[in-house]
């Protein structure tokens, strides 16, 4: 993977607040299993900020850190009382026909480090799903999580038996070229690669409150990996 520039990767930037589009496989946090993390990057280019909600590894897109102690506070209060905004695009398996579909199912997390509906153990956890586009054989969609429970897209959709493309920990299967693509001849002597090799999720949009009272509306760009995924399920979808 190309090395991840932090600066380059800045969507937008106050006095406040950075909005950076996070590329997939960097942790926001420290991860014993990877020598860099997202904050530690962050803090090279401006020691005093914190980061004010996390994505996954595998998720890009846009993450907020604030840069100083109450726009910290600020942005925490936003994301206690549910006014922060945030919308994620989706590739799922299966034809979904979705308008505007609330789920509301309790999400417990478990011992093994995953997370499932549970509704006696479980925590509130509420998305609303629309579809944005109906392919051959798969759907993008678009999520609003209203709480931030973990992995709470990929669970809710996988209980709703449209799993997140690549996403094996809930159900969701690779998505190879030759299962789209109507004639497809693999080169002798190779073997196919998925057209994406992580859950096909990406964080697209962040809206938010500043600190003087404007409301700061941020997209990220889809990655290089989603975006050859959306190419190929456009170019083959008939």
């Amino acid at each position: 993977m190309k090395k991840f520039s932090f600066e380059d990767s800045i969507l937008f930037e106050n006095d406040n607040y950075i909005v950076v589009n996070k590329p997939p496989y960097v942790s926001t946090l420290e991860d014993r299993n990877s020598g860099v993390c997202l904050l530690d990057l962050a803090r090279e280019y401006c020691n005093e900020v914190s980061v004010c909600h996390r994505l996954d590894k595998e998720t890009s897109g846009a993450i907020v850190f604030a840069k100083n102690p109450d726009a910290y506070r600020h942005m925490a209060m936003q994301f206690e009382n549910r006014k922060v905004d945030k919308i994620y695009h989706a590739v799922v398996e299966g034809l979904h026909e979705i308008d505007s579909k609330k789920v509301n199912a309790p999400i417990a997390v478990l011992k093994s480090g995953g997370a499932r509906v549970d509704k006696i153990k479980g925590k509130e956890a509420v998305t609303f799903f629309s579809t944005l586009k109906m392919y051959r054989m798969h759907t993008l969609l678009e999520a609003r999580p209203v709480t931030g429970r973990m992995h709470q897209i990929r669970v809710h959709l996988a209980s709703m038996n449209c799993p997140i493309v690549c996403d094996e920990q809930y159900g969701g299967a690779f998505i190879y070229l030759s299962k789209i693509k109507k004639k497809f001849n693999l080169k002798r002597g190779t073997d196919e690669q998925p057209l994406i090799k992580r859950v096909a999720l990406h964080a697209y949009q962040i809206a938010f409150q500043d600190l003087g009272g404007e409301i700061r509306e941020i997209t990220a760009e889809y990655p290089k990996d989603f975006n050859v995924l959306i190419k190929q399920l456009e170019k083959n979808s008939f």
